[in-house]
């Protein structure tokens, strides 16, 4: 069943999703709804991680490292600047399109299996998610006309 192999990239890029939510908040402090609004997002991805573990054990998760390359490759710290806040908010909306697209993935085997518990933590999960995304394209339009056309 590989079911096992989503459940891992969905547990593991919640985690990673989570840390880098924390180190875009750490790095931009001076926006106080950014440095706040991350933590919270942070902790939730967490909570989402928690919630798909007994799912994990129950399908023997088969955990991909690709999760922890994007966030490598997204995240080298945070940058600076106007810029540097457009681009990080970017970066996250990446890797939440991802937990995104594993959660519907999920949700649809969870529903082949009928396996309504699974279903269950990925409806809500999901909608989480989707509210994560939303805060992160208007955050992201907010920031965009003094970060593209104002000059530093």
């Amino acid at each position: 069943m590989h079911l096992a192999h989503y459940l891992g990239l969905l547990h593991r890029s919640q985690t990673e999703l989570a840390d880098a939510f924390r180190e875009v908040g750490r790095g931009h402090r001076g926006e106080p709804d950014v440095h706040h609004v991350c933590e919270r997002l942070a902790g939730q991805c967490d909570e989402h991680a928690r919630r798909l573990a007994p799912f994990a054990r129950r399908y023997s998760e088969k955990a991909p490292d690709e999760p922890e390359r994007l966030h490598a490759t997204l995240f080298s710290g945070t940058r600076t600047g106007g810029l540097g806040l457009l681009r990080d908010l970017h970066d996250l909306y990446l890797m939440a399109a991802e937990c995104d697209i594993s959660w519907t993935l999920i949700g649809q085997a969870a529903q082949g299996a009928r396996d309504e518990d699974l279903l269950g933590v990925v409806e809500v999960c999901e909608k989480e998610t989707a509210v994560q995304l939303l805060w992160l394209r208007t955050r992201m339009k907010q920031a965009a006309p003094q970060a593209l056309v104002v000059a530093s």
